[in-house]
């Protein structure tokens, strides 16, 4: 059997390149996931719903069981010793709830659990580990309590992001601190201060800096060199380009990863997102409003790696889209293979909008292009639901009397047998008003709210 003919952009090499895994029996993804501290918002959502796109596919082409992908969960962090000052509560709470939330959520959007969900607290030995190898080799040093990386030890810094060190010094925002060498230096392991969580190290009691979390974790559970590192492009300078000087350094050369990809920005209503616009969105919040199918369609409507503006009428399309298609294929059974144009648009770098276009197809092409659509879409992660259970979906908000609806449709039923025509497009009028959809068929009439 021909390996699959998968192709992916890596930001290392700034081109789109043929994807072959080091080893097809464990294709190993690592994608950082969020900090715990507050709801995650959509763009958090849309990194979590690229890479399990990414992880169904990998699914799909290498065998279910031939696919480890990990999404970490940062659980001690400033922002989060922040909030659990400000809200009165421990930091286990903040992070025991905001975790659970994101899950939460991110299943609502269709987002598969990871094959591994560490937590950054559960591996700081390891952290510990990597930091004190670094010293050793000569690319830290300690400092005040501090352990720095130093830069200018490793001389490929800046490759992943394309920057030189003049730029990354102008575009960053660089701690000054008197126990650095170089300005650009970066955090390992800090000391905590009295009320703050930390660890025992050679360096005192501290914990560790953001970027060597992942390293850590990745090394542990994927190994020291693995397929595919994954995140949003403004992750890319300086989280990711730190993780590969770190992790190059510790494993005596070795390549992090293979493949890195780049999710684009987001924006809301063509603005940046934040909360000083009033325009800060969470997916949480989003989820009251609507089906979770919807806003996964929306965020998959855009390619991964362009920019994505976020929009009510573009998740309005993406529900008139998905009732359009529930309708249509009712309990249509999944085809045994999904499209081959479909395929072939999600083999090329994951390109969604061109599957969903191929998918648009396949629902006009007769009883079997329609179960090809139902395929195509449960490899994206959408027709998750039964066509009634899709149909019946109503926001948080709204509250819908099915018992009052069932009477009025009965009601209407017997004026149209009575050929009282008025009063049964009144009461169609009135059902209307109400938020609900009818149809009459030859096995009688269905409901659904709009």
């Amino acid at each position: 059997m021909s390996a699959p003919a998968i192709s992916i952009y890596n930001t290392v090499t700034r081109s789109k390149e043929p994807f072959t895994p080091i080893d097809p029996e464990n294709v190993r993804l690592y994608a950082c996931g969020p900090t715990v501290y507050d709801y995650a918002h959509i763009g958090n959502g849309r990194t979590a719903v690229t890479f399990d796109l990414v992880f169904r596919v990998l699914r799909h082409a290498f065998g279910e069981d031939h696919v480890s992908y990990v999404r970490n969960i940062t659980d001690i962090d400033d922002k989060i010793i922040g909030r659990a000052q400000s809200t009165g509560r421990s930091i286990a709470e903040v992070t025991a709830e905001t975790a659970k939330a994101y899950q939460d959520d991110m299943l609502a959007v269709g987002a598969l659990p990871p094959t591994h969900e560490p937590r950054a607290t559960a591996y700081v030995a390891q952290m510990v580990e990597m930091i004190g190898a670094l010293i050793e080799r000569g690319n830290a040093y300690e400092a005040e309590g501090h352990v720095l990386f130093e830069v200018g030890t490793f001389d490929q810094y800046g490759s992943l992001s394309g920057r030189s060190l003049d730029d990354m010094i102008a575009g960053a925002r660089v701690e000054v601190a008197p126990y650095k060498k170089n300005a650009m230096d970066f955090v390992l392991w800090k000391p905590s201060e009295e009320g703050q969580p930390g660890w025992d190290s050679p360096w005192g009691k501290g914990r560790p800096g953001w970027h060597i979390e992942c390293s850590a974790m990745s090394a542990e559970l994927l190994g020291q060199t693995f397929d595919i590192h994954g995140g949003g492009t403004d992750l890319t300078f300086p989280h990711h380009e730190n993780e590969v000087a770190q992790s190059t350094c510790v494993h005596g050369g070795a390549t992090m990863a293979r493949f890195w990809m780049h999710g684009g920005y987001l924006q809301v209503n063509g603005e940046k997102m934040s909360k000083s616009l009033g325009n800060f969105i969470t997916v949480h919040d989003l989820l009251k409003d609507w089906p979770g199918e919807a806003i996964r369609l929306h965020l998959l409507m855009t390619h991964y790696r362009q920019p994505l503006n976020w929009t009510i009428d573009g998740i309005k399309e993406a529900k008139t889209v998905l009732d359009r298609w529930y309708r249509l294929i009712g309990d249509t059974e999944p085809s045994a293979d999904v499209p081959a144009s479909v395929l072939a648009a999600v083999y090329d770098d994951f390109n969604t909008p061109k599957a969903i276009a191929e998918m648009h197809a396949n629902g006009s092409s007769g009883a079997e292009g329609v179960s090809g659509l139902v395929a195509a879409g449960r490899l994206l992660g959408l027709f998750r639901h039964s066509a009634e259970e899709w149909a019946r979906w109503t926001a948080q908000d709204q509250v819908v009397d099915e018992a009052a609806i069932l009477t009025m449709i009965e009601a209407r039923n017997a004026a149209r047998k009575s050929k009282d025509f008025a009063e049964a497009d009144r009461l169609r009028d009135e059902l209307k008003d109400m938020g609900v959809v009818i149809e009459d068929g030859p096995d009688g009439t269905t409901w659904r709210v709009a």
